[in-house]
């Protein structure tokens, strides 16, 4: 949105963290964002406010569209964005979704006190960077012939496990149990299949990352206790998504979709935002090759767990199962589902949300959460920018209104570009020094465009949330070692 369509947008103040854009022109629905008055007015600084309008004149949506507190703008939705399309006027949007399909994070625990780690972070970092590859081009150390790639593909996480990269019970403890079982090799183009094939994995570039850090606050006893948090902990997160076979899966379903809104004289706010209904063969095989690579970034996650267990053991000279090393939970943030949902009527049925650098959030009872957090709900992990705090949030009933769905991270205020101009890379290596944290990368530009500077306040954020009801925070962790692509 230019500065002059800026004031063109107005708002409803519903409270201090939540703002009504009302339904205007061609908006089936309102626009509802959740955010300090003060993240509001970053939000206004570019085209995320005029995106959100736009997803809201998407056929067949429900109640609002969405903008998270960390929204910045996107393709087509704007990151932070969420919105749900009845299932009987179903349509999917790769725009709602994303180029990597499946980003998402896992946090894994340990029974030590970081305190007692503390003088091997150095050769910890040093050898998850040599174990675990990063970077634009990096190549993983899995070596797939098609039918395995396949059996990647359709079968996720119990693929991996049974190759012995994991626990059985790291099943339990990961979105859809590692597998979206609607998904179908044959959808996924032979492009994307290349791109994909030796980047099983890898870390990748950009914001993703391995992290070593520390839980300095609790924030909730009861629920961190259950999800086995507590002060002082040592735990390890991990952040990275389906590398080149999910942009290719997006790239190539956006071409198609262009052309079933072409041939159905479909009209669109925005050409970024094209669609294709579930039930076309278009829609249907998007979401079968969607899924593909929402399981491909399951089992990335996996292969980087299973080799930071394996450094970590080294290290210490510990074995993994000793030290605790479980999965709290591994969560997408850039994904379409069809779920269950109190709808307007207050009924319960079937819509296709869409997450786009936002996280699920299902509150205590729902059957998607562990059997074991099902009394508290399920946890949401919220990566900060390198060098600040990351977050456990629990998921709470309150968040029916955006379908069980909160923020992602800290969320960009500064293009790469910007960033690498007014953060050199011995600038943002003095900074972590100063604040103790260990960082190897595989690129040293990667170090300016992921400057805190770069990104919104993530305890702001996270105020935001807490504010607007749609989480409760459980636990506060700060980075001390980053291991970037």
């Amino acid at each position: 949105m230019t500065e002059e369509e800026t004031p063109t947008i107005t708002f409803n103040k519903i409270s201090n963290y939540v703002w009504q854009i009302p339904q205007t022109g061609n908006m089936n629905v309102p626009a509802q964002v959740f955010a300090s008055e003060k993240m509001l007015d970053k939000m206004k600084g570019d085209r995320t406010l005029r995106q959100i309008c736009n997803v809201a004149s998407l056929p067949g949506i429900v109640r609002s569209a969405y903008v998270m507190p960390d929204g910045h703008e996107g393709y087509g939705f704007p990151i932070g964005g969420v919105a749900a399309f009845r299932d009987e006027e179903g349509i999917i949007s790769p725009g709602g979704i994303g180029y990597d399909i499946n980003c998402g994070v896992r946090l894994l625990k340990t029974n030590l006190m970081y305190k007692d780690v503390v003088q091997h972070l150095h050769p910890l970092i040093n050898s998850i960077y040599e174990n675990c590859p990063s970077g634009v081009g990096s190549k993983g150390k899995v070596r797939l012939d098609p039918t395995t790639l396949k059996k990647v593909l359709t079968e996720g996480v119990e693929w991996a496990v049974r190759e012995g990269y994991g626990w059985d019970r790291d099943l339990h403890y990961i979105e859809e149990n590692g597998r979206m079982k609607d998904a179908d090799p044959s959808k996924v183009s032979d492009m994307a299949i290349s791109r994909g094939k030796p980047q099983l994995g890898t870390i990748g570039s950009g914001n993703h990352f391995i992290e070593l850090q520390e839980v300095n606050q609790v924030l909730d006893e009861e629920v961190a206790k259950k999800f086995g948090l507590f002060p002082g902990q040592f735990v390890i997160m991990i952040h990275t998504g389906s590398r080149g076979l999910g942009h290719q899966v997006a790239s190539d379903y956006i071409r198609t979709f262009n052309s079933y809104v072409n041939k159905h004289n479909i009209t669109l706010a925005d050409r970024e935002l094209v669609y294709a209904h579930v039930d076309s063969t278009e829609g249907s095989d998007y979401i079968k090759a969607m899924n593909c690579a929402v399981n491909f970034a399951f089992v990335n996650r996996q292969l980087l767990t299973h080799w930071v267990r394996e450094s970590v053991g080294i290290i210490l000279k510990q074995d993994p199962e000793d030290l605790g090393m479980d999965v709290l939970y591994d969560v997408c943030h850039n994904i379409g589902k069809r779920e269950e949902h109190v709808l307007e009527n207050g009924q319960k049925g079937f819509v296709w949300v869409h997450r786009k650098g936002a996280t699920r959030s299902m509150p205590a009872g729902r059957p998607e959460v562990p059997a074991s957090y099902r009394d508290v709900g399920q946890p949401v992990m919220i990566p900060g920018s390198m060098g600040t705090a990351s977050y456990v949030l629990v998921g709470t009933a309150d968040s029916a209104e955006s379908f069980h769905s909160v923020c992602h991270g800290a969320g960009r205020v500064m293009s790469r570009h910007e960033a690498i101009r007014t953060y050199p890379v011995s600038m943002v290596k003095d900074l972590l020094n100063q604040k103790g944290i260990y960082i190897r990368s595989a690129e040293s530009e990667v170090i300016s465009e992921e400057a805190p500077g770069a990104y919104k306040d993530i305890d702001d954020v996270i105020d935001s949330v807490v504010g607007a009801k749609l989480a409760k925070a459980v636990t506060r962790m700060i980075p001390h070692g980053v291991v970037k692509g």
